[in-house]
């Protein structure tokens, strides 16, 4: 089990939660056209390893919200939605082995353990760019995504942000990290 998910949420913290998302979820039709949010609500109730990890989405600015269903498992898919990259989850390198390779100036932590403490998985490519067609996200900012091992193999790193109405995949090493840099996640309820 998850850091995120060792501790349940206090009746409080389930309400104010649910609220937080559905009035996100009314607010933004266009992300799940055809979606009820009462299926939803009822999907997250019986979820309690879920709504934790959509607490921690939330409490580092993640602003997450339903962007799908997938039919076959029967799930909802919430991402990351907030316009720049979250605030909660910014200079940290991609993962532990980048970390470590750190001479000096080491950040507190990495993506992937972060999201993996979390119980979210960082986007990848595709999901980075299907994000992008539901609104302009990363303007001013960027997010590292989920690097296909032939690329981390070799010491890199991919992230992208959306710039001049396009969106780009960059590189880096897997050790770098800024202060405009973060990670979205994503999560299967």
């Amino acid at each position: 089990m998850t850091k995120a998910n060792k501790k349940d949420l206090s009746p409080k913290q389930r309400e104010e939660l649910l609220s937080v998302l559905k009035g996100r979820f009314e607010k933004n039709t266009a992300r799940h056209k055809g979606l009820e949010w009462t299926k939803v609500q009822a999907k997250l109730e019986a979820n309690k390893e879920g709504l934790c990890s959509l607490a921690e989405m939330e409490r580092t600015s993640g602003e997450p919200d339903v962007v799908g269903y997938d039919k076959t498992t029967g799930e909802y898919i919430f991402y990351d939605c907030s316009v720049e990259s979250p605030s909660g989850r910014r200079s940290i390198c991609y993962d532990r082995e980048g970390l470590e390779s750190r001479k000096e100036h080491k950040p507190e932590n990495n993506a992937v353990d972060m999201a993996a403490d979390m119980g979210i998985e960082l986007l990848t490519e595709e999901q980075y760019r299907d994000l992008q067609g539901l609104g302009a996200f990363d303007t001013k900012t960027s997010s590292w995504l989920k690097t296909p091992s032939e690329i981390r193999s070799l010491g890199g790193a991919i992230f992208a942000d959306l710039r001049y109405d396009h969106v780009f995949v960059y590189h880096n090493g897997a050790q770098s990290y800024y202060g405009g840099r973060a990670f979205r996640g994503s999560l299967r309820v």
